[in-house]
């Protein structure tokens, strides 16, 4: 059996999340994707994947083969462009990944219409709100929101994003006024459950030291669209990025407190591994996304006051 082969249907069943998702994906019957996974498995002389009848897991082996299948795969597909010469037309699987809520709400919407405009080419959007090693995970662009850490990745900027205190206007009527980040001591506090239960503002007039607030929760989740839910539903103050809730500001559900005592605002950047703009899906993807997402940052900046 074809090893170079056997690595396709090994990530593809990763990809997929099951072999018979790998058999339906490539063409081959579950009898075939079992037998190229067996082949891997025992070249290697370990055992890769642990099954279920519904699911599969990496094995410990089988995460450091994955990451490295996925760089050989890469290479192989590179070397072929090259081949073929720059103007190859964009085509294959483009890989991205984003944080969960910016990807649904931002990035989506311009991958479909780039795959509208560009038939050839199929994708796969993975939304993590975890850090991503882009080489050893196979992916070949990601949005990011923050500074950036890595400086061997080709990054774009396409805008910023401020961190928000918001509440609902009948919260606020109801409640004491918040004029400085000490009054939230005073509220109802919602917050996520992977974020410390301290919010920073910047310094006081007078000091050079940011000001941290101990917050006291009254309601922490793990979804973002069910705190911006709960607290347009007048359930206490919380804090976001602008974009996860500019259209609730922008139709009055909810509005910004402490306009004045934000934090910096955070760069929002697409950045590719060195290397793959030169694969001509990765390259027209860029070119297609980063000015129409530089728009949206632009127009969220203006029209939604969060």
């Amino acid at each position: 059996m074809d090893r170079i082969d056997a690595m396709k249907v090994f990530v593809a069943a990763l990809d997929e999340g099951s072999l018979a998702g790998a058999g339906r994906k490539l063409g081959r019957s579950p009898a075939a994707v079992s037998r190229a996974i067996a082949f891997l498995e025992s070249h290697v002389g370990a055992e890769l994947l642990h099954r279920t009848t519904r699911s599969i897991k990496l094995s410990e082996a089988g995460e450091r083969y994955a990451a490295a299948c996925r760089r050989v795969l890469t290479e192989l597909e590179e070397a072929d462009i090259l081949a073929g010469g720059e103007r190859a037309a964009p085509r294959g699987t483009l890989a991205l990944t984003a944080p969960v809520i910016s990807g649904e709400m931002v990035l989506r919407p311009v991958l479909d219409a780039f795959l509208d405009a560009h038939p050839t080419v199929s994708a796969r959007l993975l939304l993590l709100d975890r850090s991503v090693n882009l080489i050893d995970e196979g992916f070949d662009a990601a949005l990011r929101i923050g500074n950036l850490a890595d400086s061997s990745m080709m990054a774009s900027r396409i805008g910023e994003v401020r961190r928000v205190v918001v509440a609902a206007p009948r919260y606020l009527k109801q409640n004491p006024r918040i004029e400085e980040p000490g009054d939230l001591a005073k509220h109802q506090i919602i917050t996520m459950a992977h974020l410390p239960n301290s919010w920073t503002f910047p310094a006081a007039a007078g000091s050079s030291v940011p000001r941290t607030i101990q917050v006291t929760p009254r309601l922490v989740t793990n979804s973002i669209r069910g705190a911006v839910a709960s607290t347009v539903g007048g359930r206490g103050v919380a804090l976001f990025f602008s974009y996860q809730v500019a259209e609730e500001v922008r139709n009055g559900e909810l509005d910004v407190v402490l306009a004045g005592h934000e934090p910096a605002a955070l760069p929002v950047h697409v950045i590719v591994p060195q290397g793959r703009l030169t694969v001509p899906k990765v390259r027209a993807f860029m070119d297609f996304a980063v000015p129409r997402l530089r728009s949206h940052f632009a127009r969220l900046e203006r029209d939604s006051g969060a």
